[in-house]
């Protein structure tokens, strides 16, 4: 098994997305977490673009990387899915096996009607569930491998 933690800046959107994709389809094979630089609130449009999937994250807690840190926390595997092309920046989690950045728009900055907003986190939500299905082909002879 390898344990997952990704990282975004408010664990509101991307990292809240990702997690809950990579525990439902890495059958097993992969645990994940998510957190963010300090814990926000939940994206409401993003609630309602995973609840459109089949996914209720309404009562998921936001949670903060650096309280991960301080409780010992480690993981094989750390996905940064903070949005560099916005100066967005993600703590580095030491001792990792595996560090990745998936850059995602943050659906927290998405302006317009409640359908352009909706339409747009649905784009998000889309590549973050294509880059999970990626990156449980990309690595799942390791997890089976540290199989527990």
């Amino acid at each position: 098994m390898i344990k997952v933690l990704f990282v975004c800046v408010h664990n509101s959107a991307r990292s809240q997305m990702a997690e809950t994709f990579l525990n439902d389809l890495g059958q097993g094979l992969f645990r994940a977490e998510s957190a963010g630089i300090e814990a926000g609130i939940l994206n409401p449009y993003v609630i309602t673009v995973m609840k459109e999937l089949g996914y209720d994250i309404s009562n998921n807690q936001t949670h903060s990387v650096f309280d991960y840190f301080k409780e010992g926390r480690s993981y094989q595997a750390v996905i940064k899915v903070c949005d560099q092309s916005q100066a967005q920046k993600c703590p580095i989690f030491p001792l990792t096996l595996i560090n990745e950045q998936w850059d995602f728009p943050d659906p927290s900055t998405f302006v317009g009607t409640d359908d352009e907003i909706l339409e747009r986190t649905r784009g998000v939500r889309d590549r973050v569930l294509d880059k999970v299905k990626h990156f449980i082909t990309e690595h799942k002879d390791f997890a089976l491998k540290r199989k527990d």
